[in-house]
């Protein structure tokens, strides 16, 4: 047999097989774009068929069949499982002249991201474009997202929407951090909270410490370990605004995150203010209003420990700077 003669009958008996195969049955299946959908679906069943037998140099035959699904399942239509949930968001307009009210909204959380952050910008997107909140980086690093959901402060692109079980059967509410002056709906005014921050001076004054090649203040990795779990802090005021003692006294007592930025300045080996540092928060206002009650450690999105660092400032007062 010839080339040209084996070629050709190669190429006929691939499209015998070609065409004798069986259309796909039922709908396609169609990207979900966006948010997670849950749906439920059933794998389709190939129709058996048999193809035309293949030659080959032994005579042997070659057929193709399908799995042993049976010929008769079909795939159906996609079916989307809603999961509605309530949130019942503080509004607040000065514009409208309104009282503060609370706001209800439905949200199918099978058509929704995970997070209260996606809530929110769904409900901004689909439902009320009025609502106003502060977000930016979605991932817990700047904390612009600040507010207090279900009765605690947290971050909303780092707190999860509950699902299942009683916590979504009842609604959630999202309201401003506590004890803020409001601008609009969950934004809030943080121009104290930043004056305070900055009458720390929140920067390294090296004055004239010895600097390697003139650039740099040398400082040893045991040193620099100390400032582990104080620089992480992002300044959302999560903190702050759930201590009492900053509720009443806000505009004398620094709170929970300026006093551990305040702190991570102290104990950093290449600053050499330390002691006109001490001596600025020596106050029984700015310093001493901490009472220890530790909600500041509680709801902190970065895990730090305020009251640990307020309290280092106290020891170092009585000549134990640690």
């Amino acid at each position: 047999m010839s080339a040209r003669t084996l070629t050709a009958g190669l190429g006929s008996a691939f499209r015998r097989v070609l065409t004798s195969w069986p259309a796909p049955a039922g709908n396609a299946l169609h990207h979900a774009n966006g948010c997670a959908h849950n749906f439920k679906t059933v794998a389709p069943a190939l129709t058996p068929s048999t193809v035309q037998p293949f030659p080959g140099s032994a005579g042997r035959a070659l057929q193709v069949r399908s799995s042993s699904a049976s010929a008769s399942s079909a795939m159906p239509d996609l079916v989307h499982e809603e999961d509605p949930k309530e949130f019942k968001i503080y509004r607040w307009d000065p514009d409208q002249g309104d009282k503060p009210r609370m706001q209800s909204y439905t949200v199918d959380l099978n058509d929704c991201g995970p997070m209260i952050l996606d809530v929110l910008l769904k409900i901004k997107d689909e439902q009320d474009s009025t609502l106003s909140f502060r977000r930016s980086c979605r991932e817990g690093i700047c904390g612009s997202c600040a507010m207090n959901i279900d009765g605690s402060n947290g971050l909303a692109c780092l707190t999860r929407a509950e699902r299942g079980g009683s916590a979504a059967a009842s609604a959630s509410t999202i309201a401003p951090l506590p004890h803020m002056f409001v601008v609009k709906d969950l934004v809030v005014d943080m121009a104290n909270f930043y004056a305070q921050y900055k009458s720390v001076k929140p920067w390294l004054q090296s004055g004239d410490a010895e600097k390697v090649d003139g650039k740099e203040v040398f400082q040893s990795k045991e040193d620099r370990a100390k400032l582990d779990g104080l620089y992480e802090c992002i300044l959302c005021a999560c903190c702050s605004t759930s201590c009492p003692s900053y509720w009443w006294n806000s505009d004398k007592y620094l709170g929970p995150a300026v006093l551990l930025q305040a702190y991570r300045w102290i104990i950093d080996s290449r600053d050499q203010s330390t002691d006109e540092r001490l001596k600025q928060l020596d106050d029984a206002f700015k310093l001493y209003r901490c009472k220890t009650i530790m909600n500041c450690a509680k709801v902190c999105p970065k895990g730090l420990n305020p009251g640990k660092a307020i309290a280092k400032i106290k020891k170092a007062h009585h000549g134990h700077l640690e």
